[in-house]
């Protein structure tokens, strides 16, 4: 079973929704550069912004700066973290080292409950936000699975998917999966959520148009794109406008992915 069509009768509300994996602000010239991370999310314009692998106080790769507020300051945009890692701060340093997921949302946050996701290796979290909109609400999972292996992601997918308990309440989860949408061990989210680069009417990528990998939505690595594994899955009913597979080359090691969502008005 996958989540159903939203039904074209029924009002909606429109919500563009941003996935990024942001490499802690780190591009494939190798160079730490927030200012342009913020520029690039600045000029999607969306309503929301899910991020994955950023830094606060981390280390010198990102130069022991808080990612997360500086982004949201940039941006004017609400916070909603999420430390998948969190230690105490080295050789000196007063701030906490964390590394997470974070949400930066213009719409205002309800309500947002972070959780530890099982499985071994590094630290997995999921951050679950409810976002008010004019006339709706939308859960807003962010995560990003294990790289390591198949059995951790199972049994992480299955603990995002259980998250969403009451399927009348409209809900998207994103983030880097570390799979293909197919892939066996994210049969969870498949159980009662699609994904929406299948749902999309219209979509794009950064495969060139005489390219045999046009269309299909791939995000990593940035420079020559061959999976995709940075997704959104939609509950029944949130329609998707559009996809579009947006270029981050210069900021990330991987290309961020936008939806154009339509919830159906009049949800709790």
């Amino acid at each position: 079973m996958t989540a159903a069509a939203a039904d074209p009768s029924r009002a909606v509300v429109p919500v563009r929704l941003v996935s990024f994996n942001v490499h802690h602000g780190v591009g494939d010239d190798g160079r730490h550069d927030l200012p342009r991370l913020a520029r690039l999310l600045a000029d999607a314009d969306p309503d929301v912004i899910c991020l994955q692998e950023v830094d606060r106080h981390f280390g010198d790769r990102s130069e022991h700066v808080d990612q997360a507020e500086l982004l949201a300051r940039a941006l004017d945009r609400e916070l909603v973290w999420s430390a998948s890692i969190d230690e105490p701060g080295r050789a000196g340093r007063s701030e906490r080292r964390q590394y997470g997921n974070a949400v930066l949302s213009r719409l205002p946050v309800l309500t947002s409950h972070v959780h530890r996701l099982p499985g071994g290796g590094e630290p997995r979290s999921a951050l679950r936000s409810l976002v008010q909109l004019a006339g709706a609400t939308l859960w807003v999972t962010t995560t990003h699975l294990s790289s390591a292996a198949a059995a951790d992601r199972a049994v992480q997918a299955a603990a995002v998917a259980d998250l969403h308990t009451d399927p009348a309440e409209p809900a998207v989860v994103v983030g880097d999966l570390n799979a293909a949408p197919d892939a066996p061990e994210l049969a969870a989210l498949r159980v009662h959520l699609a994904d929406a680069w299948e749902l999309a009417a219209q979509r794009s990528d950064q495969s060139g148009r005489f390219s045999l990998h046009a269309g299909q939505g791939l995000t990593h690595p940035a420079r020559r794109p061959r999976v995709r594994i940075d997704q959104v899955w939609v509950s029944a009913g949130v329609g998707v406008r559009g996809a579009r597979v947006l270029d981050g080359s210069g900021a990330s090691d991987h290309h961020p992915l936008l939806v154009d969502l339509q919830v159906p008005a009049g949800t709790p």
